[in-house]
């Protein structure tokens, strides 16, 4: 039985802007305004940076019409950046989170040197996808990234109870999904959301192991 969400299905059914809200407040991915979240990120080669995920009091009305908040998620490897992001984000009338798009810029040596997989729902052929579904299913996938041969993010639920040990502590009734990019075939993500908390803790398989755990705040 196929559990395949299309993100654009899902959009027919909803009027416009009007329709969505920046008041995130989905159990699994709460965002809210002032929220910060710090990550510890390592590679399989050992190599340690640190993630710091900013729900920021700023929104961004993006080309769609769409009102999105705007987060910052910034990553450093000792103390120099490495990769700052502003996402955008949107909470529908039914509770799922859509993801609006990115403006992601890499550096090296302190200088900007790539801004790909940036996109933005409405311009050129970008669309949103879903972060989140309102009511995650196991099974269910969806499209979370809707921007050819760019982003093109896929998603989709494993389990609703599982357990999960980081630094900032134990966690139980964990969902788990699975992400996935056809652009990058080799590379799956597992991420693990805990009940008013978001996202804990992310696998990442690729020929090798990162992890991605949330840390004490």
């Amino acid at each position: 039985m196929s559990f395949l969400l299309a993100a654009g299905a899902v959009a027919t059914a909803l009027a416009g802007p009007g329709d969505f809200t920046t008041k995130i407040d989905h159990p699994y991915l709460p965002l809210r305004p002032g929220t910060r979240q710090v990550y510890r990120e390592t590679d399989a080669e050992g190599h340690e940076m640190r993630v710091v995920v900013r729900v920021t009091r700023r929104t961004k009305r993006v080309a769609s019409g769409i009102v999105g908040r705007v987060v910052r998620d910034t990553v450093t490897e000792d103390g120099e950046l490495v990769e700052d992001t502003f996402d955008w984000y949107a909470q529908d009338r039914k509770g799922n989170v859509w993801y609006l798009g990115e403006r992601t810029t890499e550096y090296e040596d302190g200088r900007p040197v790539s801004t790909a997989g940036s996109f933005e729902d409405g311009v050129d052929s970008a669309r949103r996808g879903i972060v989140m579904l309102a009511r995650p299913r196991i099974g269910r996938e969806y499209a979370q990234e809707r921007a050819p041969g760019v982003a093109e993010d896929r998603g989709r639920v494993l389990s609703r109870d599982e357990q999960v040990e980081v630094p900032a502590g134990h966690f139980r009734r964990v969902l788990m999904t699975r992400d996935w990019n056809p652009l990058e075939p080799k590379v799956n993500e597992y991420k693990f959301y805990a009940r008013g908390v978001g996202l804990v803790l992310a696998l990442g398989v690729s020929g090798g192991g990162d992890r991605e755990e949330l840390l004490p705040q």
